[in-house]
């Protein structure tokens, strides 16, 4: 995963470097110079982000194991050539429907899950529209790896109600969008479901 700032690159191989060396290491001296280079990687990115360096920890530090991307699901759902987004109750934007994949789930049943807690819909995916690598399309760059993948869904049921995290739910137009969470769904991002939406042929996208 490349960000495209070399300072931010060298933080996220630094700490991929120490996380799997604390994952196979045995050596306990190799194993304290990996925890060195992690906290290397953390001042980095403290450094960077102008984050507290407790939080980076958290955020930076806070998985285990072979060091791998994240996934999360985004489902575009339509309406009379209209896009559903729902409004995220923290930040005051809008997204697609969607978040973070559980573990004990596929891609397409974590789409089935986040439309209905999001949107109160009960969505069918009928087409895998892309796979992307979040830090080539989305801001903020994230140190974490996540791939976005982003499902055409059809509406089989379902009605929006009030939840812990969004208010609110509509159908947009594209030249009519409304204050997007960046970090979930560019315009790009957007404007390419409404591609795969009105093309029988469309072709799953990815990095």
């Amino acid at each position: 995963m490349k960000t495209g700032d070399q300072f931010t690159d060298w933080a996220i191989e630094l700490q991929s470097i120490a996380q799997n060396g604390l994952k196979y290491g045995h050596d306990v001296f190799d194993r304290e110079r990996y925890e060195q280079i992690r906290q290397i990687a953390v001042e980095m990115m403290t450094v960077k982000t102008g984050m507290p360096i407790e939080k980076v920890k958290t955020l930076f530090c806070g998985d285990e194991g072979y060091q791998t991307p994240k996934i999360e699901t985004r489902a575009a759902i339509f309406k009379d050539d209209q896009i559903l987004l729902v409004h995220e109750k923290l930040s005051d934007d809008w997204s697609l429907p969607g978040g973070w994949c559980e573990a004990n789930l596929s891609t397409e049943e974590n789409c089935i899950k986040e439309a209905k807690e999001e949107s109160g819909r009960d969505v069918k995916p009928i087409k895998l529209i892309a796979l992307q690598d979040r830090n080539k399309h989305n801001k903020p760059i994230r140190a974490t790896g996540i791939i976005k993948a982003f499902y055409l869904c059809k509406v089989i049921g379902g009605e929006f109600e009030k939840n812990i995290e969004t208010t609110d739910c509509r159908y947009f137009s594209l030249n009519n969008l409304p204050k997007l969470s960046l970090g979930r769904n560019t315009p790009e991002q957007i404007k390419m479901c409404y591609e795969a939406s009105k093309d029988p042929n469309w072709q799953t996208v990815f990095d």
